[in-house]
């Protein structure tokens, strides 16, 4: 087995393999990936020789290669852990679920990250908020955020992200709660933005409050700061919100709106508690039965766990 076939490296980590890995390993090491990372390297004065990379006596599981020319084995570790990656990823796009990474490099077409050591590339025009220059779009590195795998080649190595995808599904479900503030007021309804973000939905005059409302413009204000719930929409990629479902009695965001937001936590709970259940969150169209996915190549990799994502 080659030294560089022990390890499942990239060429950015071959210089920190005599690192102290309690103050330097943050910045190539990446949550959740699998590996052996050399320690107690670095000496007074200077970084000495080390450790082996692998102790003898470490038991590896390895893939094998071929043969050398002398018909010995050829072995690779990293092979094997890439292989087990590919599959992992593949497991989390099939379950469709949000995942949290971190940025680690950028370029002028968007943002660069590791997941299970793999390299993952989060396109611009997939951010959450618009980027105006290299300067702002460089100074996500760093940044943790929770992203959505929507493209995935193992045989190109493509392997694409998006953010704005999964703040929707982390944020556009159905009973989620947010603060936001007014923006326009039409006859039929307010237009309200979520957050601190560029999304917005839909207050409609029947979901402002449970009593007879004249007119948008007596009960809200431009600019004015509202609590609203997600609820389901009428219009596909619609958002439509509700304050009507956060009042603990009717009409009384007319009488006491102080009242409503402060209840509006509770209030939202027992919305959540009357939705149905949802007992899948794959996409829509999926031909696997309920079997879970790729149960036939998880039978090859030793002590394999399988991924579960649970909710509140």
């Amino acid at each position: 087995m080659l030294t560089k076939e022990v390890l499942p490296l990239y060429d950015r980590e071959m210089e920190y393999l005599l690192c102290d890995v309690k103050k330097d390993a943050e910045g190539f090491m990446v949550q959740g990936k699998m590996g052996i990372v050399k320690d107690e390297a670095t000496v007074s004065g200077g970084t000495g020789p080390g450790r082996p990379v692998v102790e003898t006596g470490t038991i590896l599981f390895a893939e094998v290669l071929g043969r050398t020319l002398s018909g010995r084995p050829l072995l690779s570790t990293r092979r094997l852990f890439r292989r087990i990656a590919w599959h992992r990823l593949r497991q989390i796009k099939e379950l469709n679920e949000p995942i949290e990474v971190k940025i680690t490099e950028w370029n002028t077409g968007g943002l660069l990250t590791r997941i299970e050591g793999l390299r993952a590339f989060l396109p611009k025009a997939e951010l959450m908020n618009r980027v105006k220059n290299f300067k702002e779009l460089k100074e996500n590195v760093g940044r943790r955020m929770y992203v959505l795998i929507t493209r995935i080649n193992e045989t190109n190595n493509d392997l694409i992200l998006s953010e704005r995808e999964a703040w929707e599904m982390l944020n556009l479900r159905e009973g989620t709660l947010h603060e936001g503030t007014v923006k326009k007021i039409f006859p039929y309804g307010a237009q309200v933005r979520i957050g601190d973000t560029n999304r917005s939905g839909l207050l409609h005059i029947s979901n402002i409050t449970r009593t007879r409302v004249t007119a948008v413009s007596d009960v809200l204000e431009i600019d004015e700061k509202v609590k609203v719930l997600v609820v389901k929409s009428m219009f596909p990629d619609k958002i439509a919100l509700s304050i009507a479902d956060l009042e603990s009695e009717p009409g009384l965001f007319i009488s006491n709106k102080e009242k409503v937001f402060a209840e509006a936590e509770e209030m939202a709970k027992k919305y959540r508690q009357m939705l149905p259940v949802v007992l899948a969150t794959r996409k829509s169209g999926s031909t696997l039965s309920n079997a879970l996915p790729f149960d036939s190549e998880e039978i090859m990799y030793a002590n394999w766990k399988w991924f579960k994502f649970e909710r509140d």
